[in-house]
């Protein structure tokens, strides 16, 4: 079953003091490519997170974010005494070297300078992790829900590409005896123009043969069904393919292609530009297929 690369999920770790949401993206991508936002605190679990979601998303471009709404806060800053003195010390000598007065409201400059508030240092508790991960999950699950069902639209759009083109194909069949038929009156009459030249019938059928053999399209016909058939049972195969469906589809356009190239007849020609138009539609779906 086709998944398509596109996906969201979305999920919540609540604590007594927080509540932490998990968002995932994802979009089409060759690889697997990580983008991640997270707090500083849950950087040391990035390689792990890596891991995991490329194991459980397989391919594409994710886009991971965790927020942090803190619901209750502990008291864990403070101030540097030392670093305030510091700062008071080098204002006080800078405004009597410039003749300037120092500020009125000493207190409240002093505390917005950098490095004044102290920050206890917030260690990652195991438990805390674990059940962030479990938000993770949910999060990827819904991410793969949402694929599955975009997955399903597009494997309907494939399947009926791909039954575009093998109708197209069945209408090929009555223009190939007609087109057969053109060649030989065009060839006998350019040969009846010509005025005592004089030929051996034999060797003149010999040739035709020859000749109408190598613009038969019976093979490319037979080789093109059977892609067709390989692309459709791919596409419904449990497990979702997309790089296979686009290795089967280069195929398929290069059976297209070699039709075209035989076919010297106007008809068959739109028949092969209207296959190439649904092939072209084919490839830029299959791009977002995981």
């Amino acid at each position: 079953m086709a998944h398509s690369m596109t996906g969201y999920g979305k999920a919540v770790a609540e604590f007594p003091n927080k509540k932490i949401t998990i968002e995932i993206k994802t979009l089409n991508s060759k690889q697997f490519d990580l983008f991640t936002r997270l707090p500083g605190i849950y950087r040391e679990k990035e390689i792990a997170l890596r891991n995991t979601l490329a194991r459980l998303l397989e391919r594409g471009k994710v886009d991971l974010s965790m927020n942090v709404e803190v619901l209750s806060r502990d008291v864990s800053s403070k101030i540097d005494h030392h670093v305030v003195h510091q700062y008071h010390e080098e204002i006080s000598k800078l405004a009597l070297g410039m003749n300037e007065a120092p500020p009125q409201d000493w207190f409240s400059l002093l505390l917005r300078l950098p490095e004044v508030m102290k920050q206890d240092t917030e260690e990652l508790d195991d438990e805390e992790w674990e059940t962030i991960e479990k938000a993770i999950n949910r999060a990827v699950d819904e991410v793969n829900a949402f694929r599955r069902q975009e997955g399903q639209m597009l494997a309907k759009v494939l399947t009926e590409k791909i039954g575009t083109i093998r109708s197209l194909l069945a209408d090929v069949e009555p223009f190939e005896a007609e087109r057969t038929e053109k060649v030989k009156a065009r060839i006998y009459e350019a040969l009846n123009n010509l005025e005592g030249i004089e030929y051996d019938k034999n060797r003149f059928e010999q040739e035709m043969i020859y000749y109408i053999e190598k613009l038969d399209v019976n093979e490319e016909k037979t080789r093109l069904a059977h892609h067709l058939d390989y692309f459709t049972e791919t596409l419904n195969d449990k497990q979702s393919q997309g790089k296979k469906l686009g290795f089967i589809a280069q195929e398929i356009g290069r059976e297209i292609n070699t039709l075209g190239s035989k076919s010297n007849q106007s008809g068959m020609q739109r028949i092969v530009v209207q296959m190439k138009d649904e092939l072209e539609q084919i490839k830029e779906q299959i791009l977002n297929v995981l």
